[in-house]
């Protein structure tokens, strides 16, 4: 088996996801692999309907993924707590869309080994009933899978 070349991690800006990004920065760092940091947002002109179910989801971190400069900080933040975990080669990209789908096309992109999430949605009953990033993210994905442990 080889080490993994190229890690995706997603993050939204939460603790728990900057926790998520932490491991993955010291894995990559560890295979001396590149890291690649994403974070998913919609568009400020996206169809209402999109916006107000993703905030309806997200409450009040919904302005962390709502227009490109929230998401472009967002991985900014992320880049350096990687950095600081040991990442050598880290690389930030904001993309436009849904989280499980925004992932899985920079896995695509990226020709990445290994997808790094953390665990948070997996336990609620709202992931359960509506699906969460991790479960959704693993079921759906064509490379390995990581769930960090990143809730308390």
């Amino acid at each position: 088996m080889t080490a993994y070349r190229t890690v995706v991690v997603g993050t939204d800006g939460s603790e728990s996801s900057l926790r998520a990004v932490a491991r993955a920065g010291a894995l990559a760092g560890a295979c001396g692999g590149t890291l690649v940091i994403a974070c998913a947002y919609l568009p400020t002109d996206a169809d209402d309907r999109d916006v107000q179910r993703t905030a309806d989801v997200l409450k009040d971190e919904a302005y962390q993924v709502m227009g490109s400069s929230p998401a472009e900080e967002t991985v900014r933040t992320a880049h350096e707590r990687a950095l600081a975990a040991g990442a050598g080669q880290v690389r930030t990209v904001a993309v436009v869309g849904s989280p499980v789908e925004a992932l899985l096309d920079v896995v695509r992109r990226e020709q990445a080994d290994l997808l790094v999430v953390g665990n948070r949605g997996l336990n609620g009953i709202k992931g359960r009933l509506l699906g969460s990033v991790p479960a959704d993210a693993t079921r759906r994905s064509s490379v390995d899978v990581l769930i960090v442990h990143t809730t308390d």
